[in-house]
């Protein structure tokens, strides 16, 4: 295959929960296929380091810094992003969040609606404002970053893994909507990555020695491995993959 699949020149991407971890990795390894990234989390402060970055690099790179769980910023976020780097071809739909540890009889209900907003409605609004300008141009990808959990419920994670069953099923409707106006629709599930998102089972020597014994390559993966997939994804690379959700977990879940 020619390398040139993976260039992603006069590309905008967006990518969220982008100051650390997989997005972060994601927002570096587009960049330097081409892409003009725009990265976004919470906190200014800590997106303006990896945008510096990005920028000494060589590549492209905006922040935007808000909270995607509210559906009113995601409407200015997806503006903004048009506004500034004149159109929106890939969408990485990364920001998650897990506030609760325990027993699903535990989880309160100010927690499941916080999960479900950020996991699931964030994904679904921001690719609802993501498709008119995709299809002005004749096609764009999103990936959505899911996880094993939504396949197989782990301890302690009920509703997250509630949560990324619902993005998986998000993934194969829009994907069978949208694909006839060239909108490939696609999720990456990670396995155990070492994160500071997942730093609670990895810190766990008990856990993360539980965790291992079940894998074919029996270790933790990296952001950047995430990455290399996201880069698939997102590039003409993978022009006819739509609907599938993706599984990177060392083999966890053979």
């Amino acid at each position: 295959m020619d390398s040139s699949v993976f260039q992603l020149n006069g590309k905008v991407a967006l990518i969220t929960g982008a100051s650390k971890g997989i997005g972060e990795a994601a927002a570096r390894m587009l960049a330097r296929q081409g892409a003009h990234v725009v990265i976004n989390s919470r906190k200014a402060e800590e997106l303006k380091p990896v945008a510096e970055a990005i920028a000494q690099a060589g590549g492209a790179c905006d922040f935007i810094a808000g909270n995607v769980g509210d559906t009113a910023f995601c409407t200015e976020l997806v503006a903004e992003v048009v506004k500034r780097a004149g159109g929106l071809d890939i969408l990485v739909n990364n920001a998650a969040t897990n506030p609760v540890y325990g027993p699903v009889v535990q989880t309160e209900g100010w927690a499941f609606d916080k999960i479900m907003s950020v996991n699931v409605k964030s994904p679904f609004e921001l690719a609802r404002l993501a498709y008119p300008h995709m299809k002005a141009c004749g096609g764009g990808s999103i990936v959505n970053i899911s996880s094993v959990a939504g396949d197989t419920p782990d301890p302690g994670l009920g509703i997250y893994s509630v949560s990324k069953a619902a993005l998986n099923m998000l993934t194969k409707v829009l994907a069978k909507e949208w694909g006839v106006d060239g909108i490939r629709v696609n999720a990456v599930a990670p396995g155990l990555i070492k994160t500071k998102f997942s730093e609670a089972l990895w810190q766990n020597e008990k856990m993360l020695n539980s965790f291992l014994r079940h894998m074919a390559l029996p270790r933790m993966g990296t952001s950047e491995e995430m990455a290399a997939l996201i880069l698939f994804l997102a590039s003409p690379a993978s022009a006819y993959c739509t609907g599938t959700i993706f599984t990177a977990d060392g083999g966890i879940t053979i």
